[in-house]
């Protein structure tokens, strides 16, 4: 098969791109950044969505799968051209030319929410411009007459993620910097491994079911069981204090936007909700299934240096 990736250089795109090197694919890989394959099967195309007169005919030529990976999850300026305009010039250029789109997405077009399920039957309540924008992105797919697929993912992580946040957390941990807030498994986190983000969007790719379908993707996990997972079996998660929601709340209304304040009210909404990403949408439908459980990966990478 010809296999077309956006942001194959990415997170993601890059694990997708190396799956589909395995398989024997052919893959076209288009890139913001200058990026070096040496297998003969990947045909690499610098190119930038978000510039009004990159050329995409020849990267789109015959391709059997689309992948929509690219993205720009920090410089806010660009996200409406990159996000937007970007979807659109793929759209136009991709017309009579690919057999399937396979988007991926973010279950952050839902919205901040701190309690409840989200389900793909969610009303879409994006609150940032990241959020805003793949939500518009997601829109011009539906309505393109593409054959496509929606794949929203909660927090991607892995041994090679950019984002460094769970790998703080996880050194903070070890070094006995962490404490509880609220009752004993109370509170909840959502993450997916980068390699069940990839194996979902090879069943969105391969599965005539997944046709005009948006499925979340998401395991969770108490902050207690995640928690234990990180620290090794000579440490007890008992000798980590245990503090009232309502302290930690105002200690953070006072102190949260002093510079290098390590919680921010941001960071504290992502320690004490209680929101799950439903997922099985994908996994009754394309028989999807996870690697492992979520307390297996976690324990997997916090061994990882």
């Amino acid at each position: 098969m010809i296999i077309a990736i956006t942001g194959g250089s990415g997170f993601i795109g890059s694990h997708l791109v190396n799956h589909h090197i395995k398989q024997g694919d052919q893959v076209r890989l288009l890139s913001r950044k200058k990026y070096q394959f040496m297998e003969t099967s990947v045909k690499y195309y610098l190119g930038d969505l978000s510039d009004t007169n990159v050329d995409l005919s020849s990267f789109l030529d015959n391709v059997d799968i689309l992948y929509n990976c690219a993205g720009e999850i920090k410089n806010e300026s660009i996200m409406q051209e990159l996000h937007v305009q970007g979807t659109k010039r793929l759209v136009y250029a991709a017309k009579g030319k690919i057999g399937r789109w396979v988007q991926l997405s973010s279950v952050g077009v839902y919205g901040k929410h701190q309690d409840g399920i989200i389900t793909e039957n969610s009303k879409e309540m994006p609150h940032g411009i990241y959020e805003k924008t793949k939500n518009e992105s997601d829109k011009i797919v539906e309505n393109s007459n593409i054959p496509y697929s929606i794949l929203r993912p909660s927090n991607v992580f892995g041994a090679d993620m950019p984002n460094q946040s769970l790998r703080a957390l996880l050194r903070n941990v070890q070094r006995g910097f962490f404490f509880f807030i609220g009752k004993e498994n109370e509170f909840i986190v959502n993450y997916v491994h980068v390699i069940d983000v990839v194996n979902a969007l090879i069943c969105c790719g391969n599965n005539e079911k997944a046709l005009g379908e948006v499925f979340n993707l998401s395991q969770s996990i108490t902050i207690d069981k995640m928690i234990a997972s990180f620290v090794s079996e000579k440490k007890n998660v008992k000798n980590f204090l245990r503090l009232p929601k309502l302290c930690i709340n105002l200690v953070v209304s006072i102190f949260g936007r002093l510079p290098n304040f390590p919680l921010t009210a941001s960071r504290l909404d992502a320690l004490t909700s209680k929101c799950v990403y439903n997922s099985d949408k994908v996994q009754k439908i394309l028989e999807f299934k996870y690697s492992m459980s979520l307390e297996e990966r976690f324990k997997l990478f916090a061994k990882q240096k």
